[in-house]
């Protein structure tokens, strides 16, 4: 085993030495070497996962006034800089060898450029400050899932975030020892301005190296670009998971709660603001994770993790009526990070679309506020920033899933795509096979943008599976892993689409927020086979019936036939016009597109063009064929 050099000993200090010394890894030992010297903090700590040193971390969080203490007990407030308040999509950039093309779609950069300006942006960036070396475990720990991962952090409250998210991971790396295949994190919030933010953000990068699976996050502060493990790792995994035949997903799982207290579970991809953590914290269900998943299969069957322990949710809007749950979580005794939130002088928390009174002044964002505050472009500053959030671990959530740290996972039974669409797909349907799935609804989502978050409202932007942002592999080759996950299953999770934003001629939303219920205990019947269908050009759809019962049993409200015949109605012509624009898109924007999926596609049309000329543009669900228990 390399010792470490004897100067790296003045910063560690014989007893954080001896710590990295317990776990046998050379190459551990040597990343982190080559990092203190170059970054060169005035002084390491190394963080065992011990009460004592979790205690530590928190309380330099409060110490070096990254954190601030509130009201309730346990609550603390973090800020990040004005400008520094996501992610930073310009400056995060993949490190590619000479030769390899990720497609248009993936923001790249030479990789001896890049970690040549690296090098040069790290010199002495953490001058002054403390290291903080934490390491944690991506999925369960002692599990087939199990990623160990090593952060190096000068940032507080970093280390501190990612306690609350992520499961601890030093008796892993000592478990695997010199077998640890495990991602790596390097991140500097760089020199400090008077307000303890980054100071020099013209020089934030956030650069992913799929190759040695290293994420390099230099002076920014926003959760996002920093907490190595969320977004960032989810690229190396995708990779990685690309190598070795299973996959990592943008997705929530969940357990849906059935007859005689079966629970079955979901995983479910939807963009932002299309209803994902509604879903996922529905009343009556039970949560997993709301962000990220790892799938693998065992004995023909798949199943899945959550990849996170925690939650970095968006704050915004979060109320009583909508989400009680984070609610009372969140207005209790916990420890809990929120960032970017308006604290008044009582030391309380407000948000925008919080119940009660509003507040008019106070410390946010951007320093003293007060209601009417402009910045220095003359835009009025909100009370607390659109994308403020809070930190929390799941534990704390009354409904989370006894299976949540379960070393197997849990078993999947349907998954669910969704997307922001006025006038396509109906509120759920079933697709016919994997491949159908993968193909019409997962690698064709297209989701509506709304005025409130991006300006222009009602344009589709695609985005496959919800993970356009975050994949570090071409666009076709991610599809093409979807696919060939399927191939071989002895019981393939049954693939759904949801659509809770279909809207009528005159613009009013067909359903019912609460209606998701639902449709998720079709989908839980329907995994098990115990409730018929009919089938129409796109996919099975719930026979009116069945909804009738479940909404009265669910939700104790009727549910007429004309709403049924209104919401699963097939609208031929956007689903034509649809398939017309998905294929467009992977014959002109795609590298690597499998074939199959322009003959899946095309198979789709002809059904919904024999369809129109025999019942016209717009088909009630009656005049289909009702598919009854026949699915093998």
């Amino acid at each position: 085993m390399k010792k470490m050099e004897e100067p790296l000993d003045d910063r560690l200090g014989k007893e954080n030495h001896q710590k990295l010394l317990e776990i046998d890894n050379p190459e551990l030992h040597q990343f982190i070497d080559r990092y203190v010297k170059l970054c060169n903090p005035a002084r390491v700590f190394v963080c065992t996962d011990s009460p004592e040193d979790i205690r530590y971390i928190r309380e330099s969080a409060i110490k070096n006034k990254e954190e601030e203490k509130l009201a309730i007990e346990g609550h603390t407030v973090h800020f990040d800089g004005y400008y520094d308040q996501a992610r930073d999509k310009n400056h995060t950039k993949f490190l590619v060898p000479e030769g390899v093309n990720l497609g248009l779609n993936l923001n790249t950069i030479d990789k001896k450029e890049g970690l040549a300006e690296l090098d040069d942006i790290m010199k002495n960036i953490m001058q002054g400050h403390e290291l903080y070396v934490r390491f944690f475990c991506l999925g369960p720990t002692n599990s087939e899932f199990s990623i160990p991962c090593v952060q190096l952090t000068d940032s507080s409250y970093v280390a501190h975030s990612e306690d609350l998210l992520y499961r601890k991971g030093y008796e892993e790396f000592k478990r695997q020892g010199r077998n640890a295949k495990f991602f790596k994190f390097v991140h500097s919030e760089g020199e400090l301005n008077q307000n303890m933010t980054s100071n020099n953000i013209d020089k934030r990068r956030i650069y992913i190296d799929t190759e040695d699976e290293i994420v390099y996050s230099m002076n920014t502060q926003y959760g996002g670009n920093t907490i190595g493990l969320k977004k960032l790792a989810m690229r190396l995994g995708i990779s990685r998971a690309s190598k070795e035949n299973w996959l990592t997903e943008h997705m929530f799982v969940m357990g849906v709660h059935g007859p005689n207290s079966r629970i079955t579970y979901f995983t479910g991809a939807f963009p932002s603001m299309c209803g994902k953590t509604s879903t996922s914290m529905i009343e009556g269900e039970s949560i997993v994770g709301d962000d990220i998943a790892y799938f693998r299969k065992r004995d023909g069957k798949a199943y899945a993790v959550n990849v996170e322990e925690g939650m970095f949710g968006i704050i915004m809007g979060v109320n009583v009526k909508d989400d009680p749950i984070i609610w009372e979580v969140l207005n209790s005794p916990n420890e809990i990070i929120f960032s970017n939130v308006l604290i008044p002088e009582n030391k309380s928390v407000y948000w925008i679309g919080k119940d009660g009174k509003a507040i008019s002044k106070g410390k946010n964002h951007s320093g003293n506020w007060a209601l009417g505050n402009k910045d220095a472009q003359g835009n009025e500053i909100s009370p607390s920033h659109r994308n403020a959030r809070f930190t929390l671990n799941l534990k704390l959530l009354e409904n989370v899933d006894p299976l949540l740290n379960d070393p197997n996972g849990v078993e999947i039974g349907g998954i669910i795509y969704g997307g922001r669409d006025s006038d396509t797909w109906v509120p759920v349907e079933e697709s016919f096979d994997w491949v159908h799935g993968i193909i019409t609804k997962g690698a064709s989502i297209e989701s509506e943008t709304t005025a409130a978050t991006l300006g222009k409202e009602g344009i589709r932007k695609f985005n496959l599976m919800s993970n356009l942002d975050f994949l570090s592999i071409p666009l076709g080759t991610y599809v093409e892993n979807n696919l060939n996950f399927g191939a071989d299953f002895k019981k393939a999770p049954l693939v759904f689409s949801a659509n809770y934003f279909l809207k009528d001629e005159d613009g009013n939303f067909m359903n019912e927020k609460t209606d998701k219920a639902v449709w998720l205990k079709w989908m839980e019947l329907r995994a098990h086979n115990e409730v018929g269908a009919i089938k129409t050009p796109t996919g099975f759809i719930p026979i009116y019936e069945a909804l009738e019962k479940l909404f009265k049993e669910v939700l104790n409200k009727d549910y007429s036939g004309d709403d049924y015949i209104k919401q699963f109605t097939t609208r031929i012509p956007a689903h034509l016009a649809k398939i017309d624009r998905i294929t467009e898109i992977y014959k002109t924007k795609v590298l690597n597109t499998p074939q199959v999926l322009f003959k899946v596609l095309e198979e789709q049309k002809d059904r919904l063009l024999k369809a129109k000329e025999r019942y016209g543009d717009y088909i009630a669900p009656y005049k289909f064929e009702v598919i009854l228990l026949n699915r093998k």
